[in-house]
């Protein structure tokens, strides 16, 4: 029996691989199983390579490792890409039509399950990219589940389609689970143990997570361009926008979304955007013209590999100094880097609320591999009372005033002055691009030039007061500080457990200056492990407290570290 199984499906663009790992890890996140999906898949319009990983366990575990017990190849191409995956014990799952493997051609010990997936779809009259659904029904029996698991999911998947399409794949999920049944005796040990206290998973991607939280937390507009990583969020948003009251536009490009949430903001509603690196670069203006009329605004930033188009479909974490240096002009931002989907949501909420109480931008920080990859939340962390603070709004009572509405008050000790919104009365101000005087009438005069400047950076060290601390795991009396950010946590996590110090930044900037100085303090080595050639976050760590990191373990291939990489290379 095990205790946790990696499986993974591989084979061409449009033949399911997607939805393929989506439907098998409902079938055990819906038992009580921890689980955890990644998917892999080249930038290209149609075809190539496509790969899910699934990982299932009894208990919670915070990132995949080099595991692979089950490879299903829907292609003799699956096995030639992951052959180095190929372990002693790993079962291969194929059919032999499409290439008859040896065993003298795969690594040793390398268990071989040949399926005649094609010759099973055509005997029930299914169409050739059913044979993922002969691949689940095999899998599910080589685990060891009953098949009801994969069977409910198939009927939630297609009750739109009627009760005849419903039947039709469950008849082929049911002879992949019976053809593989033969095989299955001698695999006991790839039969996973059952949940002793199933937990109530939701099995949600991380923008999902973060289409959640924003609407929990108040959101009406979003305004969002196609790019990846950050598309499930539009379909999530577009999909349900009715339901949720939420109105959701596809703009032109991202100049034009930008400026569309920040005139949505303006009416009074909270909006947001969502965009990828070469899709913020368009944005640069728009963000510098919220921070000229102090409008709230959330912007998830999912990052991919750049420069330029560089690898859209795989992840890093090359934007971080893009983001606090975005824009012209000095102007107060803040900025939030989720670890996972349960943060993703959590700092969602969040992010509205700063983004009201300062009136700046707020941004989520997320990457490909949070954005796309697929997390189990606990179902009842996301059914807490979600506390919406507006912020400084002036009372609806309010009457006119013979100096007029001061939406700049110079006179706010935390540079956050009052706003309005259209229709309240003596709430009229100017809000455009120009630098301007209390009432928002364009100025160019040098006095009060400077006093703008000075109230508007005042929010900095109003910010600063209500920072979150870097969160520390692991042995927090170990003399080896690993610094991290973002969805870094749960490789290093996995890597390190209790061997160190593991000190992650959900919040990036302004900078916890005074919280790093003392986390690190009686640290004998630090180092920092993260998703890019620079180091970035050791950057930030020397400018703002002036503690050098000289020990780096990065990461910028496109791909996710697995724990094993970090534990050979920091030898603890």
């Amino acid at each position: 029996m095990a205790h946790s199984i990696t499986w993974k499906i591989g084979g061409e663009a449009g033949f399911g691989i997607m939805a393929s790992g989506t439907m098998l890890a409902k079938a055990f996140a819906r038992h009580g199983y921890f689980v955890f999906t990644l998917n892999e898949y080249p930038s290209l319009i149609r075809g190539g390579h496509n790969a899910v990983t699934v990982r299932i366990a009894t208990e919670p575990f915070d990132s995949l490792d080099r595991s692979l017990h089950v490879l299903v190849a829907l292609n003799k191409e699956s096995v030639e890409v992951h052959k180095k995956e190929l372990t002693e014990g790993t079962v291969l799952l194929y059919d032999p039509n499409d290439y008859p493997w040896k065993r003298e051609e795969l690594p040793s010990g390398v268990m071989l399950i040949p399926l005649p997936f094609r010759e099973i779809v055509q005997k029930h009259a299914g169409d050739v990219i059913m044979r993922n659904t002969v691949a689940l029904g095999a899998s599910i029996a080589i685990m060891g589940a009953p098949f009801e698991y994969l069977a409910d999911v198939i009927r939630d998947q297609f009750v739109r389609k009627g009760e005849a399409v419903v039947n039709h794949n469950i008849d082929i999920a049911r002879a992949g689970y019976d053809a593989a049944g033969e095989s299955v005796v001698s695999l006991s040990a790839l039969k996973l143990d059952p949940v002793d206290q199933p937990t109530d998973y939701l099995l949600m991607n991380g923008s999902e997570a973060v289409g959640l939280g924003a609407v929990r937390a108040g959101l009406k507009f979003a305004a969002i361009y196609p790019m990846t990583p950050i598309n499930a969020l539009i379909t999530f948003l577009a999909d349900h926008a009715k339901s949720l009251g939420v109105v959701y536009k596809q703009p032109e490009d991202e100049i034009a979304g930008i400026n569309m949430a920040i005139g949505a903001s303006i009416a009074g509603v909270r909006s947001m955007v969502a965009t990828s690196g070469g899709g913020f670069a368009l944005m640069v203006e728009g963000l510098s013209l919220a921070g000229m009329i102090e409008v709230p605004l959330v912007i998830d930033m999912g990052m991919r590999v750049g420069p330029a188009t560089g690898m859209p479909t795989w992840t890093e974490q090359g934007e971080l100094g893009f983001l606090i240096h975005a824009g012209h002009g000095e102007f107060a931002r803040i900025i939030l880097t989720p670890a996972d989907a349960t943060q993703a949501y959590d700092l969602t909420i969040k992010a509205f609320n700063l983004a009201e109480q300062f009136h700046v931008p707020v941004f989520v920080l997320t990457d490909k591999y949070l954005n796309e990859s697929q997390w189990c939340v606990e179902a009842s962390l996301l059914k807490g009372e979600v506390h919406i603070d507006r912020g400084k709004v002036i009372p609806e009572a309010r009457g006119p005033s013979e100096t007029g509405f001061k939406r700049y008050d110079l006179s706010s000790p935390d540079g956050v002055s009052a706003r309005s919104f259209p229709g309240m009365k003596g709430g009229q101000y100017m809000a455009n691009s120009y630098e301007h005087d209390e009432t928002g009438l364009v100025s160019e005069d040098a006095a009060m030039r400077k006093a703008m400047v000075d109230r508007r950076l005042r929010k900095i060290d109003a910010i600063k007061k209500v920072i979150m601390p870097p969160a520390v795991y692991g042995n927090a009396a170990s003399e080896t500080a690993i610094v991290t950010w973002g969805s870094t946590l749960g490789p290093v996590l996995e890597a390190v457990k209790d061997s160190a110090r593991i000190i992650h930044f959900p919040w990036l900037y302004p900078f916890p200056s005074e919280q790093t100085k003392t986390l690190l303090s009686g640290a004998g080595r630090i180092i920092d492990v993260e998703q890019n050639a620079t180091g970035q976050l050791a950057s930030l760590i020397r400018e703002h407290t002036g503690i050098e990191v000289t020990e780096k373990v990065l990461k910028y291939d496109g791909r996710p570290f697995l724990p094993e990489e970090i534990v050979e290379r920091i030898k603890i």
